[in-house]
């Protein structure tokens, strides 16, 4: 039996969190109630701290959807899951009833309903969550390395879109915590990868991981592209910037038939050079968020060490301290992953 009150940290507009006892949602027939461990900040929830997303998530919200915990109590009709195994949720809740539904295309439903967005979310002590959504961990995947596997399903079904073969040349415009992951997923795919950024603490990050970097406000990026490649060009390109000289550079840096990754979320309409698609065979491919496959291949890039998670995670505050970390993160030039630590002795 789950405990009546629970801790969660409510969104309240203008930057703010509070963090307020709440009563903890006794699962229904085909949910399960899981207790939460960690819970990552992610870019998303950054535009909701901004008051980017008031009009969708409201003034009352509990957000966060990056997370790892363990099952807590089982509703009826519920079979995928037992008792105090370690899971991860995939926050995607589908109608069942749309085009896109009946093609099998469940992650872009039409009428998606997107959970720590659309409704209450992990930053919560228990989060309950249709029983669907839960992936089972193996026993011995740290829980907050666990916390990764959302985000570095994104990178995975990234890659996994771009039909990545071993050995081909791979550029990432955007170094950021996405980029960073989708790099790793791409060398663990065969990619020879390079990194483009401007940020000079995420360009370090990246050579401290083993990738090739280039800095293209200091160099000019299709020349030495073009020097790496053999005048080949890039046989895929990630773009995931969200900014015009990213949209600018793809084009530039992509091999004949070369395949390019939209991974970013632009504010604005960019300007692309069709021109290029047209002249040189290019392909553009969008992505948006993750299948089941590419949780399960998330959980085992982390469990085998394929993602260094411990690299990514730049820092842990506990759920008390929910106001700062969101703070510091806002400020920080430096930080990839920041996790809230929501179960106390996790």
């Amino acid at each position: 039996m789950i405990e009546t009150k629970i801790s969660a940290a409510f969104y309240r507009g203008d930057k703010s969190f509070v963090v307020e006892q709440t009563a903890a949602q006794v699962p229904n027939a085909g949910e399960v109630a899981v207790r939460v461990a960690y819970c990552g900040i992610c870019g998303t929830d950054m535009h909701v701290y901004h008051g980017n997303m008031d009009a969708r998530v409201g003034l009352n919200r509990v957000v966060g959807h990056e997370m790892s915990g363990t099952v807590e109590a089982i509703g009826a009709n519920v079979t995928n899951v037992k008792m105090g195994q370690k899971v991860v949720v995939r926050p995607l809740d589908h109608c069942n009833d749309c085009p896109a539904c009946d093609a099998g295309h469940f992650h872009i439903c039409h009428q998606l309903n997107f959970l720590g967005l659309d409704t209450d979310g992990a930053m919560q002590e228990i989060w309950t969550v249709p029983a669907h959504t839960l992936h089972v961990l193996p026993d011995d995947l740290r829980l907050d390395h666990a916390a990764l596997i959302e985000p570095v399903a994104v990178a995975c079904h990234d890659v996994r879109m771009s039909d990545l073969k071993e050995g081909e040349d791979v550029v990432v415009i955007g170094g950021g915590p996405i980029g960073i992951l989708v790099a790793m997923v791409a060398r663990d795919y065969g990619g020879r990868v390079v990194v483009s950024e401007v940020n000079k603490a995420r360009l370090a990050i990246a050579q401290k991981l083993g990738f090739k970097i280039i800095n293209p406000a200091e160099v000019d990026l299709k020349a030495e592209i073009n020097t790496i490649t053999g005048e080949k060009g890039a046989d895929v390109v990630f773009e995931v910037s969200g900014t015009q000289p990213g949209v600018d550079a793809m084009t530039e840096v992509a091999a004949t038939r070369g395949r390019i990754v939209m991974v970013a979320i632009h504010a604005q309409k960019p300007k692309i050079d069709l021109f290029q698609f047209f002249w040189r065979e290019l392909s553009l491919v969008g992505v948006r968020v993750y299948e089941p496959v590419d949780y399960e291949k998330a959980i085992g890039i982390i469990a085998s060490g394929g993602v260094d998670a411990n690299t990514v995670i730049t820092d842990v505050a506990p759920l008390s301290d929910i106001q700062k970390a969101f703070d510091d993160l806002d400020r920080s030039p430096t930080a990839l992953k920041s996790l809230i630590k929501v179960e106390a002795d996790a």
